[in-house]
């Protein structure tokens, strides 16, 4: 998962992009980078790290104009070098800058193109530097030294009809302006914002709408499925449909984990969407567990607070804070290697005992991938004095991998693949255990927006929307995202690196 944003201004867009990267920092924390432009030159700074860790002030010094791009990263497959953090660059046709959120399911394909028909070479692993390519390919077929909007929506068909997956686009061509565009089907989140000075409007796509009000944009509205919308560097805006059969299918995930709460995605408000999930899952439990004892209700903080709190009201039962997040480590699931994640557990929490001495627990939490995390927290609340510990799931299970950009890891590390709700539940150490139906997570997402009829659900379904994913697609995949399969400097690597909080 990343985080992406684009601003065309009157006036300088350094810090306004530096101020949006740093509330997007949730959705990536391995890299970060800028591009402005000014004098007609690209003006870059991208390294591994945290944005505020990246940009110094001598760099944001540098990053001189009034446009200009921005993306915080971290890794879904493969290398998490320096090399690879974005936006990435080509000098032809232009000079063309992009910065990318989601996953080419199709890349590897799109290289080969990109190569013998096309003469381009990918110099890293990332498939945002193929989706640049084949767009910079599609820019160099126009005949005119300077693209009309018309010209930049016809390349932006051709590389929805090569491109297969979700993708979710900032670039910046100099000369022209910052174009923006979102895959067929929407599966990644994009938000078009704009605000007026001194009579001029200003305008601004990024990930998610929290990132405009951070800098004082205005909320227009989501970039549709297919959608392209090019702003020219004096401030004129274009859009256009430019994907046949577009349908709307925005990944689930987002809502159950990902996305802040205090930002709406396609007319969904994250927060409410949560509030909906813990009324089902409340329900659920109220039917299911009936004959259960439960003394008090805690939440695994933080992105299951929201729901939680609603399932303590449906049960009637006292909420409580039992746990303390330390607020300096990132998130666990998407960290790669197996004994990372289970040192960085009891340093990213703590159990405050008095909540738990003698209680019959019902632990809540937005989602159980690997299970490494669920187990250690159930051991800690034992630790603590709890009498029983249940654990209630605001997601349904995690059964297959993501292929849309999310580092879900590989299916035979997931813990609900092939296995029963007993049968995990023996496995983490829960007295009881019970996960969130699909039917009402769906539900309670649509809620909000019952225009939107499906969502991409792979990883609880195993059904992906692009329709091109096969069980060898899944193997590759595994062989990528596996612990088992890094290399003993990747692992050295990992262990070496700082821990952050996520933001």
């Amino acid at each position: 998962m990343c985080g992406i944003v684009g601003i065309v201004s009157t006036t300088p867009v350094n810090q306004s992009i530096y101020d949006a990267l740093t509330v997007l920092q949730h959705r990536g924390q391995d890299a970060a980078g800028i591009v402005t432009l000014s004098d007609g030159n690209f003006r870059q700074r991208k390294a591994n790290g945290l944005v505020s860790d990246v940009f110094e002030a001598k760099h944001m010094q540098r990053l001189k104009g009034n446009i200009g791009i921005g993306h915080v990263r971290y890794p879904t497959a493969g290398s998490s070098s320096a090399a690879e953090a974005q936006p990435f660059y080509v000098n032809s046709p232009f000079g063309i800058s992009l910065a990318h959120n989601g996953n080419l399911t199709n890349a590897a394909q799109l290289k080969e193109d990109q190569f013998h028909k096309a003469r381009r070479h990918i110099n890293t692993t990332s498939d945002s530097e193929v989706l640049l390519n084949v767009m910079a390919h599609e820019l160099d077929k126009c005949p005119s030294l300077h693209l009309t909007a018309e010209d930049i929506f016809t390349a932006v068909k051709a590389v929805h009809k090569q491109a297969l997956g979700a993708y979710a686009v900032v670039s910046l061509i100099i000369n022209h302006g910052l174009v923006a565009f979102r895959d067929p089907n929407g599966i990644r989140p994009l938000v078009l914002g704009m605000r007026t000075e001194d009579g001029h409007k200003e305008y601004m796509v990024a990930s998610e709408s929290v990132a405009l009000d951070a800098v004082g944009f205005e909320f227009v509205r989501d970039v549709e499925p297919g959608e392209a919308v090019y702003i020219t560097d004096e401030g004129e805006l274009f859009s256009a449909h430019c994907a046949e059969n577009a349908q709307h299918n925005p990944c689930i995930f987002e809502f159950v984990y990902f996305a802040r709460p205090d930002s709406t995605i396609d007319k969904v408000s994250v927060y409410e969407s949560r509030l909906a999930m813990g009324e089902k899952l409340g329900h659920k439990i109220k039917r299911e567990w009936a004959d259960i004892d439960i003394d008090v209700v805690i939440p695994i903080p933080e992105t299951s607070c929201d729901s939680a709190l609603e399932i303590a009201k449906v049960l009637e039962l006292p909420y409580r804070q039992g746990f303390v997040k330390n607020r300096y480590i990132g998130r666990t699931f998407i960290m790669p290697g197996q004994t990372l994640r289970r040192k960085s557990v009891r340093r990213k929490l703590n159990a405050i005992s008095s909540e738990f001495v003698g209680k019959n627990v019902l632990l809540v939490d937005d989602s159980i991938v690997r299970g490494t995390t669920s187990e250690q927290i159930i051991e800690m609340a034992r630790e603590a004095g709890a009498k029983n510990v249940y654990l209630a799931s605001a997601a349904p299970e995690v059964r297959y991998p993501n292929v849309y950009g999310i580092d879900m890891p590989s299916t035979e590390e997931l813990i609900a693949h092939g296995r029963n709700v007993d049968e995990i539940a023996t496995m983490i150490g829960a007295d009881a255990l019970i996960f969130q139906d699909l039917d009402d997570l769906i539900s309670a997402v649509s809620k909000c927006n019952p225009e939107i009829k499906t969502f991409e659900t792979s990883v609880f379904s195993g059904e992906y929307v692009t329709g091109d994913i096969d069980e060898a697609y899944l193997q590759r995949l595994n062989d990528v995202r596996s612990d088992g399969a890094k290399t003993d400097k990747e692992k050295e690597e990992i262990a070496n690196l700082e821990i952050h909080n996520e933001g």
